[in-house]
């Protein structure tokens, strides 16, 4: 059984409606208004707004993020509306950053999303990445996958790694900062095309 925490305890930094909205993280011990105004605080990067960003986008702007960056080159395509959740019909042909950022912004008005309707390449990547506190690779091929390791590892951000190919998953924290590896470590050799996650 939960125990209510007066209000006025909770609002440090946070305005009455984001105490009601996150009253659910403000009653965990492990979260709290401390935690609640880290997240806020927080910018996190999404590399790929497919069937990976999109449910972490969505994750993260209920959560109370307060900036999300979302980098992806492609289109919404309607074979994209089976799996790719933050993307609708009425938004086919449009940027897949500007699709998801208004499904993102609609959950959560406050969120502040950029949006970069790039291709991440070794031209923009390091300068992209060190504007972020952590990373989440959600891309579906090797190259980009090298390319946002090498970009957090040198800028020294967190990698959240998350992959899937048919019914397996993969998810996996890289920061060389607290002496572990990171995905390069990991696959020296770049594995072939057949096996990138989808």
């Amino acid at each position: 059984m939960s125990q209510e925490i007066p209000i006025e305890d909770l609002s440090q930094g946070l305005s009455a409606i984001e105490v009601k909205r996150y009253s659910r993280h403000l009653s965990l011990s492990e979260v709290g208004p401390e935690g609640q105004q880290k997240l806020k605080k927080s910018k996190i990067l999404i590399v790929g707004a497919g069937g990976l960003g999109c449910p972490v986008g969505l994750y993260l702007a209920a959560a109370g993020i307060g900036q999300l960056g979302i980098i992806d080159h492609d289109v919404v395509e309607i074979s994209n509306l089976q799996r790719q959740i933050g993307h609708s019909e009425k938004n086919i042909g449009l940027p897949k950053t500007k699709s998801l950022a208004e499904t993102l912004t609609n959950i959560n008005p406050q969120l502040r999303v950029e949006q970069i309707s790039e291709k991440l390449q070794h031209n923009n990547a390091l300068q992209i990445v060190q504007r972020y506190d952590v990373i989440v690779d959600c891309s579906d091929n090797f190259p980009t996958r090298y390319l946002v390791n090498d970009a957090a590892f040198f800028a020294n951000k967190p990698l959240v790694s998350a992959s899937v190919q048919k019914f397996q998953g993969q998810l996996t924290v890289f920061w060389h900062k607290s002496k572990g590896g990171c995905y390069r470590c990991l696959y020296p050799v770049t594995l072939p095309e057949s096996m990138a996650p989808t």
